[in-house]
């Protein structure tokens, strides 16, 4: 009896240790050091800095480009990559130019092999992550918000506005979104992806576009583009920039 009772037990914890471990698997933050230490001394437009997670463990980079006015983008990256990669730096730096100041974030990242199935844990920290951008923009004093983000940071972006998102973010430029949609959402939502897209991205375009509701919300294709815009960035920045000046007044 007390050995069946001692099992019992020790396979309570084995279950227990096991929930917690793969219900949040930690950020390679190693890895978004090796990204920052390549990404910061190349830097040209905009200013490194370093937010905290409310957690306390951890400081995040972001890539903060200043404007006069009231309004700015938070710019959310995709699956293991940094805040000024590729397309996002265009991003970032495109549509800082067209009057919007930006803060580019890092989101949590897996070892480089890692597939989409295994983020979905990270989600809450890329929520937590967000929030703390939003945080920092307000005390900047811009009260005009929106989040524009890609891919798997598209998904990361859906789990922030899943929880309570702060009501200063007022639109959101969904890039490539994949595995979700916009159901429930109050808030309006450009939803736009590529004619040559991921077929996932492709698959769903029409579920997205019957779940967007609030006024202001769109659905765009940009004709001949791939998941990343290649060829296509200046289409893809004035589709962004567009929606955020009629959805940020």
């Amino acid at each position: 009896m007390k050995q069946n009772i001692w099992m019992g037990l020790m396979g309570g914890l084995v279950a227990l240790f096991s929930v917690v471990a793969f219900a949040e698997p930690a950020a390679d933050y190693a890895r978004e050091k090796k990204w920052a230490d390549e990404v910061v001394p190349g830097l040209v437009v905009g200013d490194p800095v370093y937010l905290q997670t409310p957690r306390g463990h951890h400081k995040f980079l972001a890539l903060f480009t200043p404007v006069e006015g009231d309004k700015a983008a938070i710019v959310v990256h995709g699956m293991g990559i940094h805040p000024d990669w590729g397309m996002v730096g265009t991003l970032r730096t495109e549509l800082a130019d067209r009057g919007f100041a930006t803060l580019s974030i890092q989101m949590p990242v897996l070892a480089a092999d890692a597939q989409g199935a295994a983020y979905p844990p990270t989600f809450p920290e890329a929520a937590e992550r967000i929030a703390q951008a939003v945080d920092f923009l307000k005390a900047k004093g811009y009260t005009q918000l929106a989040i524009v983000s890609h891919s798997m940071g598209s998904r990361m972006s859906r789990a922030y506005f899943s929880g309570q998102p702060d009501a200063a973010v007022k639109a959101w430029a969904s890039l490539g979104l994949q595995q979700d949609d916009y159901a429930g959402l109050k808030l309006p939502v450009l939803d736009m992806y590529g004619d040559n897209d991921l077929p996932p991205v492709l698959t769903d375009a029409a579920k997205r576009k019957g779940s967007l509701a609030a006024g202001h919300s769109k659905q765009v294709m940009i004709p001949h583009a791939d998941h990343f815009y290649t060829g296509h960035e200046e289409e893809m920045v004035e589709t962004v920039a567009s929606f955020l000046n009629d959805t940020l007044k």
